[in-house]
């Protein structure tokens, strides 16, 4: 899909969509539960597909109406097998639902893209060679057999924090007390607390026993409820980047006293303001398309702890250099820093390529609004906001769907 976007200014109040990373988090805990649970804010992106789906397959009742959900939890344990869990292109769903799965005591097929296959999985690997569970992947499905159980968990904590969050989920259930430890840097620590916090809304005890190590109780059950998603700080991020080039944009529906690590933008954005900006991205790596489209609009800047970039749905690093290009933007790509000049945008005379990526379509619109330009591959923003354009659109942007 092609999406052309006039140079406009942004002005009017949106609303930011359910946060992703809590809404999978409470899906997840409420189809684990031991009843029935409702769960307000899911949107119809496709990684909340990806992860109703996968409970349905394990034998989860997920009905939806609107961005309700009204969920009945099942004991994981006595689940029926299932054929396979289809993740689609989510990592989060992938990553949180291998742990869940050992639960049922059978193999399990987890499938996805070939990109999603792509992403790195050896913490897993290695966690379960170690513990005799069968882990065996290819270019488009991943089988798992065997029975987790109880005990230290140990991982460096510069992994990804989803790997965290799965073992977050299926130790409670197990029959002995667990820790997970890891091995220092710890980064994206907020999304472990927004796990810790989710699981809490649900009756499950789990937390901080020292700085790097987590003490999770076992024989525990999870308790049905009804819980409201919170707004997407890491989303609304690219309209209050539309206020950064001259919009004048108000976000509604973003809590002042949220754990998302994204909600950092604001002050990141105030540093773009300034030449010579340094911002380290360890801990807030999904803000990364945004700041590098915000820093080629105004002066340029240094951003480190971008390693992880490369294993997202792009490689957003060169992605967003090679896309700031058009843009004549110059973006330098090193292991694990990124260099973005700020000499100013012109027109792109060629249609941006969307990467297969929410993130940097996303990015490329914000850019747009200052030149004017078209974007192909556009329908990625389906992945997490499947409205974006429509939002765009109703801050007096014009917005057109271009034919082929």
């Amino acid at each position: 899909m092609k999406i052309k976007i006039e140079k406009g200014i942004a002005r009017g109040t949106v609303c930011a969509p359910p946060s992703k990373s809590m809404a999978h988090r409470l899906l997840i805990c409420a189809g684990l539960s031991d009843g029935e649970c409702v769960v307000h804010g899911i949107s119809d992106s496709e990684d909340m597909l990806a992860t109703m789906d996968c409970l349905r397959a394990l034998g989860v009742q997920c009905e939806k109406d609107g961005e309700t959900v009204r969920v009945s939890g099942i004991d994981i344990r006595r689940a029926a097998a299932p054929k396979q869990l289809n993740c689609r292109e989510s990592g989060s769903t992938l990553r949180f639902f291998i742990p869940i799965a050992l639960m049922t005591g059978m193999e399990t097929v987890l499938a996805g893209s070939r990109r999603l296959m792509e992403r790195p999985l050896s913490v897993y690997e290695d966690l379960f060679l170690q513990r005799g569970i069968g882990f065996r992947k290819t270019e488009r499905e991943i089988k798992i057999c065997g029975n987790l159980q109880s005990g230290d968990f140990e991982l460096d904590g510069n992994v990804s924090s989803q790997f965290v969050t799965g073992l977050l989920f299926a130790l409670p259930l197990l029959d002995g007390d667990s820790r997970i430890v890891l091995r220092p840097p710890v980064e994206s620590r907020s999304y472990i607390d927004m796990t810790l916090s989710a699981l809490k809304l649900f009756g499950i005890e789990a937390g901080w026993q020292e700085e790097n190590v987590l003490y999770i109780k076992g024989n525990q059950h999870y308790r049905a409820g009804e819980v409201f998603v919170e707004g997407d700080y890491s989303n609304a991020a690219f309209f209050a980047a539309l206020n950064l080039l001259g919009g004048q944009v108000k976000i509604e529906n973003l809590r002042e006293d949220s754990l998302q690590g994204d909600r950092i933008y604001e002050e990141l954005f105030e540093r773009l303001k300034r030449p010579g900006a340094e911002i380290d991205l360890s801990d807030c790596p999904d803000l990364g398309p945004v700041l590098f489209a915000a820093a080629a609009a105004k002066h340029g800047g240094k951003f480190t702890g971008t390693s992880r970039l490369k294993i997202k749905e792009s490689n957003r690093g060169e992605a967003m250099a090679e896309e700031l290009q058009k843009f004549g933007v110059t973006a330098e790509v090193l292991e694990k820093e990124v260099f973005i000049s700020g000499q100013g945008l012109r027109k792109p005379k060629e249609c941006l390529d969307g990467h297969n990526d929410h993130r940097i379509v996303m990015s490329e619109a914000v850019l747009l609004t200052q030149t004017g330009g078209i974007i192909d591959g556009a329908e990625a923003v389906a992945k997490s906001f499947p409205d974006f354009f429509q939002k765009l659109a109703s801050l007096g942007i014009e917005v057109e769907r271009v034919e082929n």
